[in-house]
């Protein structure tokens, strides 16, 4: 038998491996069973969005636009008998009105708003109305927009009192799996809140053009969200939301924000009175597709590969050569020829990049100076007028900077940039960005010749123009 005191001996001795065994049994549980505990506190209960939201969403505003549109006459509005069951105003020219309307963000106290072009574009006189969340409500004017970054400046009055308004933050710091929240007016319900996480970083194969590059998130974004806030947990504007990826309509988690530092830049540069100066490579850059990647040897199908070169160009006087393969920009992984050039203009002319190349193998870092393309000189543009197909057009020779504003292949030729309204090239359907290659047997190497063609008179015009990369013969007549 065991005696009382060897029995507390044991006893004390089984105690601690008691409670260890009683904490594995806890840490083993079913996840349902640990979920069905009650909070341990009250500050557990009081995890919430909320402080970020007070501090963001007046800075968010409802943008409504619209258009006043007149609509042409029916060719049966004087027939008697469409008038006889339809009364008499029948066909008759009539002003119709179209509302739009998405989301904006005030980003300075002075009332700065930023949106999408998208969001403002009208047809007709069109009028812009701003409501903040408070429903006080302004009239809007467009400082600036731009079509192909997709980006809008608008300025509201409030007679010198400050607005609620957001500060930027620097979209390079964030990571795939940070918390976002995006604020804006889904379906004209009101200003809605959701929230999600970062999906992706530097998207480039959605994008319509070369300078768009997108964060992608799966906080829900709808139509009327456009223009709208994305922000992070310290309640920073971190990308403009724009659009979404969807086969319904409807958010399906797949949405799309311009990066804050793209949007920084062209709200600083729109409010200075200048364009976006984009640096000049001087070089053309091709995606690294699976066979370049397999001819190349490299060990991953990414980067962006240099196909051409200008003589006397930044990227030649660096030290580049054809066949490298940017890797990175200034310490950022680069996986297309898209999101190089976002990389450089974010970093901005006078500034240095430093670039990592693979180069035979070799792993290669270049520094290159970010300098502006130059730009077309006095002899280099010309105003056509005349009795011929271009009249009312402005042509240009194609320099590296008309070439990166248009998004042209070509470095030699010319191209429209401008067609007056009321011209024969504005009825005949010529457009900014039409390259024009030949008219008639003769090749247009540059406005000169084009020039002085077009003040011969002729017969019948027969011209080959490049449009989108699409080569169209067009024939017209004297």
């Amino acid at each position: 038998m065991m005696s009382l005191r060897t029995l507390r001996s044991v006893r004390a001795r089984m105690a601690p491996l008691a409670v260890g065994c009683a904490v594995l049994a806890m840490l083993c549980a079913p996840t349902l069973a640990q979920r069905r505990e009650p909070p341990s506190s009250q500050a557990a209960i009081q995890h919430s969005f909320s402080p970020i939201v007070r501090q963001a969403a007046p800075a968010v505003v409802n943008v409504y636009v619209r258009s006043r549109v007149r609509t042409t006459q029916s060719p049966f509005a004087n027939h008697p008998i469409f008038r006889k069951f339809f009364g008499e105003g029948f066909g008759l020219p009539r002003e119709r009105v179209l509302s739009s309307l998405g989301s904006g963000v005030i980003i300075s106290p002075d009332g700065v708003i930023v949106t999408n072009t998208h969001v403002i574009k009208g047809r007709g006189k069109t009028e812009i109305r701003v409501a903040l969340a408070d429903r006080r409500e302004f009239d809007a004017i467009v400082v600036t927009k731009d079509e192909k970054t997709d980006i809008a400046v608008l300025k509201i009055d409030n007679g010198g009192k400050d607005f609620p308004f957001l500060e930027f933050a620097d979209s390079d710091k964030l990571e795939v799996g940070d918390l976002v929240l995006a604020i804006g007016n889904p379906f004209g319900v009101g200003q809605t809140v959701t929230s999600g996480i970062i999906s992706a970083l530097t998207r480039t194969k959605v994008a319509r053009s070369d300078r768009q590059v997108f964060i992608q998130t799966d906080a829900a974004i709808n139509p009327g969200n456009s223009g709208g806030a994305l922000v992070d947990m310290s309640g920073e504007l971190v990308g403009i939301n724009t659009m979404i990826f969807s086969r319904t309509g409807g958010s399906v988690g797949i949405g799309f924000a311009i990066p804050s530092n793209l949007v920084r830049l062209y709200v600083d540069s729109a409010l200075a009175g200048r364009k976006i100066e984009r640096p000049w490579l001087g070089a053309k850059l091709d995606t690294v597709t699976r066979e370049l990647a397999e001819g190349l040897g490299l060990e991953r199908i990414a980067g962006a590969v240099i196909v051409r070169l200008t003589n006397r160009g930044p990227a030649s006087r660096a030290g580049f050569k054809l066949g490298d393969v940017i890797v990175r920009v200034d310490g950022f992984e680069v996986t297309d020829a898209r999101s190089v050039l976002y990389r450089l203009t974010t970093r901005g002319v006078t500034k240095t990049s430093r670039l990592q190349i693979i180069r035979k193998g070799n792993r290669i870092d270049i520094d290159l100076p970010l300098v502006p393309a130059p730009k077309p000189g006095r002899d280099d543009v010309r105003n056509l007028s005349g009795d011929h197909p271009f009249d009312g057009a402005r042509v240009s020779n194609i320099l590296p900077s008309v070439a990166d504003e248009f998004e042209l292949d070509e470095t030699e030729g010319v191209v429209i940039v401008a067609v007056r309204s009321g011209g024969a090239a504005a009825r005949l359907g010529f457009r900014p960005g039409d390259v024009i290659v030949r008219v008639g047997p003769t090749e247009v190497s540059d406005v000169a010749v084009l020039d002085e063609i077009t003040r011969k008179p002729q017969r019948m015009w027969r011209l080959a123009i490049k449009r989108s990369g699409r080569l169209i013969n067009l024939q017209f007549r004297g």
